[in-house]
């Protein structure tokens, strides 16, 4: 009763929102700003707290603040002004932010107030228009909030000047140093190195001092500063370098000034050249620059920058509004016109494209840089871009995001521009002139001023355009795995990671090693923490323990996350596949190593013969994960890099294969006495092998016939004499699981499995009971080997602390782990064997191998499993974070869409698989595999 009482309430109240944003009466609403997510550097925030502080006070509206580590004003300042820190902003009716919002995080039925780019029709962001239409969506764009004249109300047009001139004279100074020659601006950072505005001009004056005092490179005079623009983007630049000791100077003066170049007074002065559109365009026919010809005609003019103005500039300063009806103000040719001519290899150095409009007023203008990395190069005469600065090409500085480098008062000066809008918004006056001239969308429609943008919308579907804002990965479990997968991601600079763990000092010793890698504390017993975790990530990696995974996909479901997991395919994870299939959510399983690009090799072969009409009549697959040989020194021949619970439980498993047209079942607990005892892949190794639990599955899963097969086997790899010792503590019930609660000594616990008698501690009385104990005489090789062995796992020694474990596997799972650990400089061993039995169209039989060896790093202490497990599992993340996997549910790595680009990129690690082919079936390992 009480239940569907409040269902109701919520349900009037969500209509009486509906009534609001329908009739805009003016009412109070709940107002959300966002955490800016585009990349790590954004900073800046719509409103300020004071702003807030205000706008409560004045309205009586509620405001919920994404939480945010990064942002300019902490969480704490916000809640001081009465605004709510709350992650879920679906309580919000209206969202303001400032660069654009990921697709996936648009919330339906709310008014979006931020930056869209897209009233331009920009290609790169139609398909962010078409989901705001789709979710009917307001779409309110700070661009398009003007007077009744059309002048720009709010806007960071200003800073983006003082950021972008900043960055530079930055980038000038280190490109000429790069060049040979030493000069004033060397000592110029970028404006994010600045506490505020006030730094800057201090450090201006330092420099300007320098100018005066010991001129500028001879070479290079005289410098020339071209600005474009009369906006506020050019008015910022223009306040920065009017700083600096200048002259202003016309274009006819160009050619007279560049003439005299070794005139004493351009040694310390820099030359400022302001050009208007009259300046560099003309009229093709003929005849007077007439702007309102040109806004009406602009296809009957072209530019002439190229001539007249660039042989004669340094720097440019792009600060011009531009549009594709427009001509360019470069084009590329133009670019590489001026770079053949030997006489101007000092002009052009390099370009402040402040307005950032990719492939828009320069046409060689490709892409946005980064505050991270923010200059790259364009050789226009080979055709080359890159980011050597020593290298030929003009120096350009385009960064997208340039007032977040100036964080306070850039955000500061947005509030105040703004606030008068954001009051009126809060008060639900969407009647307001400057709101309602700044709706591009609402109610799933165009508004009449920009219906032109479904010509866009339809010339842009179905062409993928990148996604430039920051990728978000949430990895569970901070083992030893994690490091290679972390270490993988984080070399793309546009992915964040968090490691999220129940061990915090685990975790954060793990991210501290990493850029944009942070630490957290998680409980996925917490399922609203887990929630918050998980929505705010694009995809989720899940290297916990594998019977946890099923609880943290069901979470990834929820929230419409996709996942990433090295473990097999459970039952309980079976059964998520249509929830995942219906959220649109890829959960991919067995990405390591095995399971996982022993998938993908042999999917690889399998496919590549399907094509050419042949078929698979055998398939063998062996890998192990082993110490290299020159650590193997041990009679077990084998250590561990972690639990050995694994090793040991797994061989309590039952198996089934194919081999040699007979199905073989060997039960549980024969697995270590029937082994392969040889297993001849290499002549350097010496390797027997245990057969995995049930091979004959794999026939499905490979997309084979079983009944078409002769062999289906797959196994695991040790060296020679591991299977005779694991059977050995099998046989003296090391190996149990059933509960003991047992707490003793390792000798102790030796001497009660073999009935050894208090007292009797010499090797004679305990090999006479282990032989009692296990059938056979004391004098045989294997209770020699046995005693080697517990002298190697200290159970002989009688004075080692006693040990608590639940079972006696666990005892001697730990009494391995703590005898049997690697020691400094000793490394491990992966090797992946596939051989395939291929029978082509023409009847000739084929034996084709596929094969992967990989050793750990002995200096840097990382494991080959390690390496082999997270850089797979990395790299399909990255798959995931770039849309390269479509196919949605419950997967495994045995589709070209993940199998292929994931061993092209594996071999780019270091980790590529050898083929080779052999003619005749008595190549095969059918035949020479030794099987007690």
């Amino acid at each position: 009763m009480i239940t569907a009482l409040i269902s109701r309430n919520c349900r009037q109240v969500a209509r009486a929102k509906h009534r609001w944003l329908a009739t805009q009466a003016p009412m109070p609403i709940v107002l959300g700003i966002r955490r800016e997510d585009k990349n790590r550097w954004e900073r800046r925030v719509a409103l300020t707290p004071a702003h807030v502080k205000r706008l409560i006070r004045e309205t009586g509206a509620r405001v919920l603040v994404q939480p945010s580590n990064t942002r300019i004003f902490n969480n704490s300042s916000f809640e001081r002004a009465g605004a709510v820190i709350e992650e879920d902003l679906a309580k919000a009716d209206a969202i303001l932010g400032i660069k654009e919002v990921p697709i996936d995080k648009l919330i339906p039925n709310k008014t979006y107030m931020l930056f869209s780019h897209t009233h331009k029709g920009q290609a790169y962001n139609m398909d962010s228009l078409r989901e705001f239409l789709g979710r009917n969506i307001r779409l309110i764009d700070y661009e398009l909030m003007t007077d009744q004249q059309g002048k720009r109300l709010v806007l960071f047009g200003t800073h983006a000047g003082y950021a972008g001139m900043i960055d530079g004279l930055h980038g000038l100074g280190q490109r000429l140093l790069a060049l040979g020659y030493n000069s004033p601006l060397i000592h110029m950072g970028q404006a994010h190195v600045y506490p505020n505005l006030e730094c800057v001009a201090t450090k201006l004056r330092h420099v300007a001092d320098i100018i005066s005092d010991q001129g500028l490179p001879d070479a290079f005079a005289p410098m020339v500063f071209t600005f474009t623009g009369a906006g506020n983007v050019t008015r910022g630049a223009r306040a920065i370098f009017d700083r600096l000791p200048h002259d202003n100077i016309t274009v006819d003066e160009l050619p007279k000034i560049v003439a005299d170049r070794f005139n004493p007074r351009y040694k310390n002065r820099l030359l400022a050249l302001q050009v208007s559109a009259q300046d560099y365009l003309e009229r093709i026919s003929g005849g007077a620059y007439d702007r309102a010809e040109y806004r009406e005609f602009p296809d009957r003019y072209r530019s002439v920058f190229a001539q007249k103005i660039a042989p004669y500039t340094t720097m440019l300063v792009n600060g011009i509004y531009w549009e594709s009806r427009y001509p360019r103000l470069m084009t590329t040719k133009d670019l590489a016109d001026i770079q053949r001519r030997r006489e101007l290899k000092s002009r052009m150095l390099a370009i402040a494209d402040i307005s950032c409009d990719i492939g828009g007023s320069l046409e060689f203008m490709s892409h946005a840089s980064t505050i991270d990395s923010p200059f790259f190069y364009v050789d226009a005469v080979n055709n080359v871009e890159h980011k050597d600065i020593e290298k030929p090409g003009v120096q350009i500085n385009s960064i997208d995001n340039l007032p977040t480098e100036l964080p306070f008062e850039a955000s500061k000066h947005f509030g105040d521009s703004l606030y008068p809008y954001a009051k009126a918004l809060a008060l639900g006056n969407l009647s307001d002139p400057v709101l309602s001239r700044a709706v591009i969308c609402q109610g799933g429609k165009l508004e009449a001023p920009h219906a032109h943008l479904e010509k866009n919308l339809e010339a842009a579907h179905g062409i993928r355009v990148a996604d430039t804002r920051r990728k978000r990965v949430l990895l569970v479990g901070s083992g030893m795995v994690s490091q290679p997968l972390v270490d993988y991601l984080a070399r793309s600079r546009d992915t964040d990671i968090t490691v999220a763990s129940n061990n915090l000092d685990e975790a954060r010793s793990l991210a501290c090693q990493f850029p944009n890698t942070q630490a957290m504390q998680l409980d996925i017993s917490d399922t609203r923490g887990l929630d918050t975790s998980v929505r705010g990530s694009d995809v989720v990696v899940s290297l916990i323990p594998a019977p946890l995974h099923p609880q943290l996909a069901d979470a990834a479901i929820r929230n419409g996350r996709h996942m990433v997991t090295a473990s097999y395919i459970s039952p309980e994870m079976e059964l998520l596949d249509r929830r995942a299939r219906d959220a649109s959510v890829t959960i991919l399983n067995e990405i390591g190593l095995d399971p996982g690009i022993d998938h993908c090799s042999a999917m690889k072969v399998i496919d590549e013969a399907k094509a050419r009409g042949a078929t698979v009549r055998s398939f063998i697959s062996w890998c192990g994960g082993l110490t290299a040989p020159e650590c193997s020194a041990n009679e077990l021949g084998y250590k561990f890099s972690w639990s050995p619970r694994g090793v040991l439980t797994a061989g309590l498993n039952a198996a089934k294969f194919k081999i040699n047209k007979l199905e073989r079942n060997i039960p549980s607990g024969s697995l270590f006495a029937l082994k392969f005892g040889r297993v001849p892949l290499f002549p350097g190794f010496a390797f027997e092998g245990l057969a995995n639990r049930d091979s004959l599955q794999y026939a499905d899963i490979y997309g084979l016939k079983l009944s078409d097969m002769d062999t289906m086997f797959r196994g695991t790899l040790r060296y020679r004499g591991f299977a005779e010792i694991l059977d050995a503590l099998y046989e003296l019930g090391f190996l149990s699981l059933d509960e003991a609660s047992i707490r003793m000594t390792p000798f102790e616990f030796l001497a009660s499995a073999i009935n050894l008698e208090q007292g009797q501690f010499d090797l004679p009385q305990i090999a006479h009971a282990l032989a009692t104990r296990l059938n056979t005489s004391p004098t045989s090789p294997l209770i020699a080997r046995l005693l080697v062995a517990f002298s190697e796992f200290g159970m002989l020694d009688p004075n080692q602390q006693a040990i608590h474990a639940p079972t006696r596997l666990d005892f001697m799972s730990h009494i391995l782990q703590s005898s049997l650990k690697f020691g400094r400089g000793e490394r491990d061993m992966v090797c992946l064997f596939h051989e395939f039995g291929i029978e082509e169209p023409c009847g000739k039989y084929n034996v084709h191998t596929s094969s992967l060896v990989a050793y750990g790093d002995a200096e840097s202490g990382e494991t080959a499993m390690a390496r082999t497990v997270g850089v797979p599992a990395a790299i399909a993340t990255r798959l995931l974070l770039e849309g390269r996997i479509h196919t949605k549910g419950v997967i495994r790595p045995t589709i070209g869409e993940v199998y292929e680009p994931l061993l092209e990129r594996l071999a780019h690690t270091g980790m590529h698989f050898a083929e080779s082919t052999k003619h005749g079936a008595h190549h095969s390992l059918q035949q020479t595999m030794a099987w007690n």
